[in-house]
């Protein structure tokens, strides 16, 4: 695939490109903001859905069947050499639902649900939202590297009220993939507490080469769930397709009690499930060139940086395709940041402050798009701020 190659995605309803205004204030930017990417999806993935739309019929659609369970097993057994059974899946419309169904099934209302912060934002709404207590584990952040703290987070697991610790591995903002000897002590910690664990996995594929993701049920089986999709990795959210592993008997029933007799949504999405079963089945080598190419836009922004605004630090990424910017040498407040990238650059990067912890300090910048446009919003970035 081109991974160059630019596609227009105005007039298509887009969060991206279409409601810059919604967040930003004004329209006529250039967007490094939501977490999806400017790829079209692999030429396979494009080629069954038209071969699917051809039909002509959307009727109710079944997710728990051998295509799905094969395609799902056969891309941990090759991409993580992990061997997860079939009975452990279940389909569900979206992550953050996952973890709201979870977040219902092993706490109580006022209960903690502890996080690392800066974390993905849409946890902050949804722990909110089920009316638990948002208790904040904040990252260490050292030499321009973040790490657990292991000794508040024992702390926090240890008060009897907090009932979940809400993993983010690999780690949205930061862009962390954590080492297998910090997973063990997550699990061991959780297991001492009895605290059940939520590993939302979402850009296990999206990884550096000299890095790797290990699944969290690498580790244990108990009392853990892993809420993940193929959304981030090929760039289709809008076909809302995500699943959930389960090893509990017990976890499974509850979590497809509330999905189907509370929630009425055990019917999946026809085209999220064929693009998933598709990309699974025929394209790890799209992933490879994926990556290669995030990688060298990742590159490609530190060179620039370093030689042009070296007061901007950028930390460095194990994992997605969002880059962290430490603005903390910049003279000037994030305010005033943001106002010059609007009206200077008028360019849009989303403001760390968002992420809670100590995000304030950082910009995060998308860079999952053709290089052209990675080379528009730097240059953007740097007449903005120089």
């Amino acid at each position: 695939m081109d991974f160059n190659q630019i596609v227009d995605r105005k007039g298509t309803h887009c969060t991206q490109w279409d409601y810059i205004e919604d967040r930003f204030g004004e329209n006529n930017l250039l967007p490094f903001t939501i977490s999806d990417t400017d790829f079209m999806l692999p030429g396979e993935v494009r080629h069954t859905l038209s071969k699917r739309l051809e039909h002509g019929i959307f009727g109710y659609t079944r997710w728990n069947h051998q295509a799905f369970q094969e395609a799902v097993l056969k891309w941990y057994r090759n991409r993580f050499n992990l061997e997860i059974k079939k009975e452990w899946l279940n389909y569900s419309p979206s992550v953050i639902y996952s973890i709201s169904l979870l977040i219902d099934m092993h706490s109580d209302k006022q209960d903690g649900v502890i996080v690392q912060t800066p974390a993905y934002d849409a946890f902050f709404k949804t722990i909110v939202g089920n009316q638990r207590k948002l208790i904040e584990n904040p990252l260490l952040y050292q030499n321009g590297l973040y790490s657990i703290n292991f000794i508040e987070l024992e702390t926090k697991l240890s008060d009897p009220q907090n009932k979940i610790l809400l993993l983010c591995s690999p780690h949205n903002p930061t862009g962390r993939v954590w080492e297998k000897e910090e997973l063990k002590k997550i699990v061991e910690l959780c297991k001492k507490y009895q605290v059940f664990l939520i590993s939302d996995e979402i850009h296990m594929d999206i990884v550096r080469k000299e890095y790797a993701h290990h699944p969290i049920l690498e580790l244990s089986e108990q009392n853990v769930a892993i809420v993940t999709s193929g959304s981030k990795t090929f760039n289709f959210p809008g076909l809302i397709f995500s699943y959930v592993l389960l090893p509990s008997e017990t976890d499974r029933k509850a979590f497809r009690y509330r999905l189907k007799n509370r929630d009425g949504l055990s019917s999946a999405s026809t085209l999220g499930l064929e693009a998933t079963i598709s990309a699974y089945d025929n394209c790890e080598n799209w992933v490879e060139e994926l990556n290669e190419y995030i990688d060298g836009n990742i590159e490609y922004v530190k060179k620039e940086l370093l030689k042009k605004m070296s007061t901007i630090k950028v930390v460095e990424s194990h994992s997605t395709y969002l880059m962290w910017l430490d603005m903390t040498n910049y003279p000037g407040t994030m305010e005033e940041i943001q106002k010059k990238l609007l009206e200077i650059g008028q360019v849009a990067i989303m403001d760390g402050g968002v992420y809670g912890g100590n995000g304030r300090n950082f910009l995060r910048l998308n860079v999952g798009c053709p290089r052209d446009k990675v080379v528009d919003g730097l240059h953007r970035l740097i007449k903005s701020l120089n």
